[in-house]
């Protein structure tokens, strides 16, 4: 027991120490006053696609009639970042190295209530102004962060900046209005039209960049945004003082005469600050750390971690102590020329390994399981190395999608061992729906998803290009390897089983409450569902909130404890049911690590209610649908891994004892 627990602190270690190892995703870019041939002054600034923590449809930054770009090209993007609904577009900012901007203007956007299309534009920048949506600029791969104080007195940098602010009629102000005393009218909308960037560089004399440059370079370490509500009263000339204009306050009602003359002046202005305190190789620190809830992983996992461990251990002292008496008092009772009548799990020996019902439907659940564990193990590896990043944006998410493509060939081919065990014959259909039905039924469900989105008009909904792109890798490279998996699945020998089968199936007799299959499917989900919850809640956070996930040492770990979760619940509960001489144990064993996804679903309504601020039917909709794709994911994952493990201790306890 000493020497596992201090395995798993060492483990725990490793994980920091992954946690803490970064590859960015891009070569570091130097910039310098003038360009040369190893730096260049212009800084290009690009805009993302904006989103909310109130709404699940994000929007394209031209959605809002912002101040568009005149030219420059948008960066390529990948396929995750296209699924994810990233859209980089140029921006109207100009930044060139070392060259302050007191203030600049960029456009003025005029609004009238004569005008259909302009009208239709002032509501939609009201509603997201109301719903927080937040801008996500990027600066050399950088996102610009606006930084505050919490009401706790913490130092958070957001990765995103709000729009505007709506201080309700009655109740506390909204964030970000409550961040600043000059936004404290009540049902007042206030929109953030000057934006202060402060960036910083650390310098070049700090770096060995192998040229020598004629002044002064360096590379940009931190971009940060100050926010500000200007109302201007000259839009031709416009200033940047604060102290000497009021906010821009927005109209609550668009019947209202104001609306006939509203202007909004856009204006930004730029400061340069070197700091060579800071490492380039270190410039996302200052975003990571400041994350909340962060140190919160530590004491958790390792918590989670100590408690596995111990019980891992007693679980094992059980069976074996168990199994050791089980095994010595049957094989000696068969030595015995009067031996008494068999009981016990060693009763059920003839009938242990007869094929399940529905025996098809469960192995393509297992060779799409298989799939499964293999593309989650090949990217959290890569994820620990540091090749997938937050740096590297999409690179997870593609990731996935390749690895999911690629890896047909083994679930065509567990999927087939198992369906050879069960004694199939319709072994066409049985590998047209291991490489159609899982993937089809998530896909149609992605399909519904998206058609959701393309209705509302939002950056998330995937291009008709991209679903044809997607279909083509599908058929043309998933089935065709899962088609070849099958084939030499079924090339090989069956699996051996050490006991025979009888002819007649022997009667189950009257189980009671805890040992009947539906108490024990949803007893076996609570273990491996409790050690990754905590996990559970910064993923949710990443993907619905404004927080960035980079913990990938911890989420390893984590997911390690759930396959030895999985796989002990399961284990411990087929060695109950066996010995009350139930025999039925192939799709229970699936179910009861599968029952995992079941709690994930309840663990996904209480996050809904109780932290998300979702508001309209279709982002309610999209929320739970994206939900249900993740639930039946996790069910084929968690599921397959206890099947194996209940599998692997049948064939072993079965072939330790001396059967006549």
């Amino acid at each position: 027991m000493a020497r596992s627990l201090a395995s798993a602190l060492v483990i725990l270690y490793m994980s920091n120490c992954v946690a803490a190892f970064y590859l960015p995703g891009l070569a570091p870019v130097n910039y310098c006053q003038k360009d040369e041939p190893n730096c260049k002054s212009e800084i290009p600034l690009f805009v993302n696609r904006l989103d909310s923590t109130q709404s699940v449809l994000p929007y394209e930054y031209d959605k809002f009639d912002f101040c568009q770009a005149s030219s420059g090209s948008s960066p390529v993007e990948n396929l995750g970042q296209v699924v994810f609904g990233e859209r980089i577009r140029p921006s109207p900012y100009s930044l060139h190295f070392m060259q302050d901007i007191a203030c600049k203007k960029i456009c003025t956007k005029t609004y009238t209530k004569n005008d259909p299309e302009k009208s239709k534009q002032f509501k939609f920048l009201k509603q997201g102004v109301k719903l927080n949506y937040q801008h996500h600029w990027i600066v050399d791969n950088l996102p610009v962060t606006w930084c505050f104080t919490t009401t706790t007195n913490q130092q958070y940098c957001a990765p995103g900046f709000p729009i505007g602010c709506y201080v309700p009629e009655k109740g506390q102000r909204i964030d970000p209005c409550s961040y600043n005393s000059r936004y404290s009218t009540r049902n007042s909308f206030y929109l953030f039209n000057h934006v202060h960037l402060q960036v910083t560089y650390h310098g070049s004399q700090s770096e060995k960049w192998g040229s020598t440059l004629s002044g002064e370079g360096g590379r940009i370490i931190s971009v940060k945004a100050s926010l500000r509500s200007l109302n201007q009263v000259n839009n031709d000339a416009p200033t940047c003082d604060e102290a000497n204009l009021p906010p821009l306050m927005l109209p609550i009602d668009d019947s209202n005469e104001d609306l006939n003359s509203i202007s909004i002046v856009y204006t930004y202005s730029v400061k340069f600050v070197r700091d060579d305190s800071i490492k380039w190789s270190s410039r996302w620190d200052y975003i990571l750390d400041t994350m909340p809830h962060s140190n919160v992983q530590w004491f958790s996992i390792l918590n989670s971690l100590v408690i596995v461990v111990f019980l891992s251990g007693m679980v094992a002292m059980v069976l074996l102590r168990n199994l050791h008496r089980d095994i010595s008092r049957y094989n000696s009772q068969s030595d015995q020329e009067d031996a008494q009548e068999e009981f016990g799990w060693k009763l059920v020996h003839g009938d242990v390994f007869r094929p399940p019902r529905n025996g098809m439907l469960l192995s393509i659940f297992i060779g799409n399981g298989v799939q499964m564990l293999c593309m989650t193990l090949i990217t959290l590896t890569f994820a620990c190395l540091g090749f997938l990043s937050p740096a590297n944006r999409g690179a997870l998410m593609t990731c996935a999608l390749v690895l999911y493509v690629l890896l047909g060939a083994p679930a065509g081919f567990a999927s087939a061992r198992l369906y050879k065990l069960f004694g199939g014959i319709h072994w066409k259909l049985h590998v047209l729906l291991t490489a159609l039905l899982c993937p089809g039924l998530v896909f149609t469900i992605f399909l519904v998803l998206n058609l959701v989105l393309w209705e509302q008009g939002s950056s998330a909904a995937v291009p008709f290009t991209t679903i044809v792109a997607m279909l083509a890798l599908w058929f043309g490279v998933s089935v065709p390897l899962c088609f070849l998996g099958a084939y030499f699945g079924f090339k090989q020998p069956p699996i051996s089983v050490p006991v025979r089968t009888n002819q007649i199936p022997r009667q189950v007799p009257e189980q009671s409450f805890y040992t009947r299959p539906l108490p024990g499917i949803l007893m076996g989900g609570i273990l491996p569902f409790g050690c990754i919850f905590i996990q559970l809640f910064f993923i949710l956070n990443s993907i619905w909130g404004p927080d960035v996930y980079y913990m990938f040492g911890f989420l390893f770990l984590v997911f390690l404890i759930l396959l030895v979760t999985c796989s002990e619940a399961t284990i411990l509960l087929c060695y109950f049911h066996l010995c009350t001489e139930d025999y039925n144990w192939w799709w229970r064993a699936f179910l009861t690590s599968g029952c995992t996804a079941m709690y994930l679903l309840i663990y996904s309504v209480h996050y809904f209610f109780a932290k998300m601020e979702i508001v309209g039917g279709a982002s309610i909709f999209l929320y739970f649908g994206y939900t249900l794709i993740i639930v039946l994911l996790l069910f084929l994952l968690t599921g397959s891994i206890g099947f194996f493990a209940a599998f692997w201790f049948v064939r072993k306890i079965y072939s330790a004892v001396k059967v006549d």
